[in-house]
């Protein structure tokens, strides 16, 4: 891990009059695990990352970013295809697009969509969802445990592998052609929503992502874009409204 990273740990511990050994049972891991971060020999998994971040108040993106990526963000580079774009309304709003994925950042909460996954801040509600291969996590909490699995009642990725050769040998549109490849994880987890008849597991991120892609590609319509993300909030926040409201009351 990052020694920046690792001593950014140390200084919020401290700063909430943590020691190792209280740090560790909150999180319900060992000391030495605590102790390996700080020390950069290991790195927190992204359950951990989340609780840290909840725990100290900040987001994963406070929480992990480098001083070399803050100051790219300052000087907005477009070095490498990275851009990052004031939306015009404050200093702590802007759109950041790069090789690391897309962060985008408002007074109403963050979306940041990377390799590692897609996690959501919704400051409004205090509601924290981070997706990848492992599963769902709202705020902390694990919902699923077979996100992105494959469903063999439907070769999806087969289908969408030929299709991008189609694409790409009939029309040389390999790019941006390889965006067909998204409704993979939006047809399986649309799957998974029916069967188990819960909208959580729809992979909602993945497909604004798409949209916000095509946009891009097609239309060049990166700002203003960029607000299709801001529907990612709302549908968790539809959905833990929907379920309140069918619960029957005691």
């Amino acid at each position: 891990m990052n020694i920046e990273i690792a001593n950014r740990l140390v200084n919020l511990r401290k700063a909430n009059n943590l020691s190792q050994e209280a740090l560790a049972e909150k999180l319900g891991i060992s000391r030495q695990a605590v102790s390996k971060w700080e020390r950069a020999e290991a790195a927190p998994d992204m359950e951990n990352l989340i609780l840290l971040s909840k725990l100290y108040g900040i987001s994963l993106d406070e929480l992990l970013k480098t001083e070399n990526e803050i100051r790219e963000t300052e000087t907005a580079s477009f070095a490498g295809g990275d851009t990052t774009e004031s939306t015009g309304d404050g200093p702590e709003e802007y759109v950041h697009v790069g090789f690391q994925g897309v962060h985008v950042k408002d007074k109403n909460g963050e979306v940041h969509v990377g390799w590692n996954g897609i996690h959501v801040d919704d400051k409004k509600k205090d509601d924290h969802v981070h997706i990848d291969k492992n599963g769902v996590y709202v705020n902390g909490q694990k919902y699923d445990k077979e996100w992105f699995s494959h469903h063999h009642h439907f070769p999806i990725l087969l289908v969408t592998l030929i299709l991008y050769l189609v694409v790409g040998i009939l029309w040389d549109a390999w790019h941006p052609g390889w965006l067909l490849f998204f409704f993979v994880p939006v047809w399986d987890s649309l799957m998974e929503a029916v069967h188990k008849k819960d909208a959580r597991c729809f992979a909602w991120p993945v497909l604004v992502t798409q949209v916000y892609l095509c946009l891009g590609f097609f239309k060049s319509c990166w700002h203003p874009g960029w607000v299709v993300f801001l529907t990612i909030p709302l549908y968790y926040s539809l959905i833990t409204w929907y379920r309140a409201k069918k619960e029957p009351k005691e």
